[in-house]
């Protein structure tokens, strides 16, 4: 069977069940199974490849997977964040495009700080994005990150252990309590924490379906963890420290207020590449 056949059967498949990056998870999926690259699936397409009927199977078998709206992520047990490829899976949020700008205002903020090994903390870290992005990037930092999620802890560790052996500690356990031995000490705090209101649908399927709810809904407004995030970051930051927060883009307003409430200082809101309301940062 010609590749190309079962490239575009997948497409117009997924175009119909409102898949947006229908031909490139087709083509990812078909990559997955024969060990080639997306570039090594679209070489072999326009050469006139063909694959055998086991191969076409398995193929098959993973196209049903994802028009069912399992994640690309969950099927091929990997998700890319800036340039980290981590494991992820069912248990643990997947690492989202918009998140990069967030991790990017940690990062800038982590850099411009003149200590010799300045100290960062991630605050719900999931699959560890943020923290190991952080610790990549800025490798002279010393990166800490909390995760409570049973389910979510051996993707975090393997991502840790793959990234973040120099660097960067992971513990389990809750946010609010964490790191008290690092009090009055961290230069910057970062946090993607759940922020759905309880009572709402996420507009993505694949959100929906998949992704867990501790790691999505943050109490009946989605404040509850943000408020806690707070707290926790106003307690390690040391003044003049740098808290990095992302939210809804309908959140903008309230995360500011909040944030300005518990005494936080440069209150600042920004809006991702898509021109939506993604982060607020402040200054304790």
């Amino acid at each position: 069977m010609f590749l190309r056949e079962l490239i575009e059967h997948a497409t117009e498949r997924f175009t119909q069940v409102g898949i947006e990056s229908a031909a490139v998870d087709a083509e990812l999926l078909a990559g997955h199974v024969l060990g080639l690259s997306r570039g090594g699936v679209q070489a072999q397409m326009l050469i006139g490849g063909k694959v055998s009927a086991d191969q076409a199977k398995q193929i098959t078998d993973l196209f049903g997977r994802r028009l069912a709206r399992e994640p690309l992520q969950h099927i091929t047990g990997s998700g890319y964040f800036r340039n980290l490829e981590l494991e992820v899976g069912r248990g643990v949020f997947i690492p989202r495009p918009e998140t990069e700008f967030v991790a990017q205002l940690a990062i800038d903020a982590l850099a411009k700080v003149e200590s010799v090994n300045p100290i960062a903390v991630d605050l719900g870290t999931g699959s560890g994005a943020i923290a190991l992005a952080m610790a990549t990037e800025v490798p002279n930092a010393r990166v800490y990150a909390v995760e409570k999620s049973d389910d979510a802890m051996p993707f975090t560790s393997a991502n840790f252990k793959k990234y973040g052996s120099v660097n960067a500690r992971l513990i389990q356990g809750d946010l609010a309590e964490a790191f008290e031995e690092l009090n009055g000490q961290v230069a910057v705090v970062a946090s993607n924490p759940p922020y759905i209101p309880s009572a709402a649908v996420p507009r993505d399927v694949e959100v929906h379906l998949h992704d867990p709810g501790l790691a999505l809904y943050g109490g009946q407004d989605g404040m509850d963890v943000i408020h806690q995030v707070s707290a926790t970051a106003r307690r390690l930051l040391v003044t003049g420290g740098v808290l990095v927060i992302e939210h809804a883009d309908s959140q903008s307003n309230q995360v500011c207020q909040l944030l300005l409430a518990d005494g936080w200082r440069e209150v600042q809101a920004h809006r991702d590449l898509t021109d939506r309301d993604r982060a607020v940062t402040a200054i304790k």
